[in-house]
């Protein structure tokens, strides 16, 4: 559904237009005067403007400058009482799409509106496909038979509805292009842009700018502003080939776009929301499997301890040692364990359960179980480790109860 920016300073007839706006099929967001306006503009992305041309404090040209700064593809639409037409005239000079003339015709002006979203639409699938001729466009052919494209082909439908980034690894060669159009062409995104760009092929000083795009006087020779593959994807997909390739500060970057889905132009300070799926693709790839802690089996004794003592030394606590007579069978094969009994997650999520924990100033931690209610006190110089036994259940992942040394700083 395409947002309206929708600016009157008339409460009755905003609430009229707001209301006829939504039967259209368009999101809109209310404005009462240019200042409210021009913070929604930085805020968000819309695909339209509508303005009154008379506001308080302010005018709608003073709308339109701010909406042609954000996006100068962005269709503005005046509206005007009848002693106003040529003012209204004056700022179609200025940028304006059209204007419209009081009293409102919700027809016409459903019209105008989706005509101006489709023309801007079809601007920026423009300037897409001057950038994509000579290439293979429309529904990629990718052929074979195989029982290994099958499989391919399976996970290609499988991934292709969803909204998670995808890497596709393989030889020079191979197709990963066609994969990644085949995912577009597959998923909720196809009637919106995909938009290519081969990381690798642009020198370690211009890809921020093709990424990301530049203001007017961002550096030498930015006579205008520019927007990036990334504003020029938005609501379809971005394939960034040879993802590897990027520098490491332009990799910063990328991650914060997919994070916060926001983009920031060269010498801009105003980011600027943006909606796609990215797509990469990677061919020098030396994989090395990291194994999750639950089969790392005697690593998650050490990775504890060793957690507890730095939390207890940033926050002062108390720690509490156990250890658990286990037989070596279960300690050595934590696979012969029962499954529900081995501990799940990793060293950062058991560092997480540590840190929340230590938000408490009543927990103790024990680094063979889970953090529990107890007293916590300053830990001043720590003196020799008292050992004691008892007969107790640790709360290893052995599950039994017998004798386990406790050692208490």
């Amino acid at each position: 559904m395409d947002s309206v920016l929708l600016v009157e300073d008339k409460a009755e007839l905003r609430e009229m237009l707001t209301h006829a706006l939504k039967r259209m099929n368009f999101a809109p967001v209310p404005a009462a005067n240019v200042e409210e306006a021009l913070h929604a503009l930085r805020g968000r992305r819309f695909a339209a403007v509508l303005t009154d041309l008379k506001l308080p404090a302010g005018s709608g040209l003073n709308v339109l400058a701010a909406a042609l700064e954000a996006d100068p593809d962005l269709p503005v639409i005046i509206m005007t009482a009848h002693g106003t037409i040529p003012d209204a005239v004056a700022a179609m000079r200025e940028g304006a799409y059209d204007f419209i003339q009081k009293p409102i015709d919700l027809a016409h002006l459903q019209h105008l509106l989706t005509r101006a979203i489709e023309r801007g639409q079809l601007r920026r699938d423009n300037i897409v496909l001057k950038e994509e001729y000579a290439r293979t466009l429309g529904l990629p052919r990718i052929i074979g038979d195989s029982p290994a494209m099958r499989a391919v082909a399976r996970e290609l439908q499988r991934l292709a509805p969803a909204e998670s980034a995808v890497l596709l690894l393989g030889e020079s060669g191979t197709g990963k292009e066609l994969f990644a159009r085949a995912i577009h062409q597959l998923s909720p995104r196809a009637a919106r842009p995909m938009v290519s760009i081969n990381c690798a092929a642009i020198p370690e000083s211009l890809i921020e700018n093709e990424l990301f795009g530049h203001e007017r006087g961002a550096f030498t020779g930015a006579d205008s502003r520019r927007p990036g593959k990334f504003e020029l994807a938005h609501g379809g997909t971005i394939f960034l080939d040879e993802v590897g390739e990027l520098p490491l500060n332009a990799q910063a970057k990328l991650l914060r776009v997919l994070e916060e889905k926001v983009v920031e132009r060269l010498g801009g300070t105003a980011p600027i929301p943006t909606d796609v799926r990215l797509v990469a693709a990677m061919t020098r790839v030396v994989p090395i499997r990291i194994p999750p802690l639950r089969d790392r089996g005697d690593d998650v004794e050490a990775v504890e301890e060793v957690l507890a003592e730095l939390l207890a030394a940033d926050s002062g606590l108390e720690v509490t040692r156990v250890r658990c007579r286990r037989s070596p069978p279960a300690r050595s094969n934590p696979s012969s364990a029962p499954r529900s009994k081995l501990r799940s997650g990793n060293v950062s999520g058991i560092s997480q359960k540590r840190r929340d924990a230590s938000a408490s100033p009543t927990r103790r931690y024990s680094p063979r179980s889970t953090p529990t209610a107890s007293t916590a006190r300053p830990s001043p110089r720590r003196p020799a480790p008292r050992a004691a036994l008892a007969p107790a259940s640790c709360g290893a992942s052995c599950g039994r109860s017998g004798m386990c040394t406790i050692a208490r700083w």
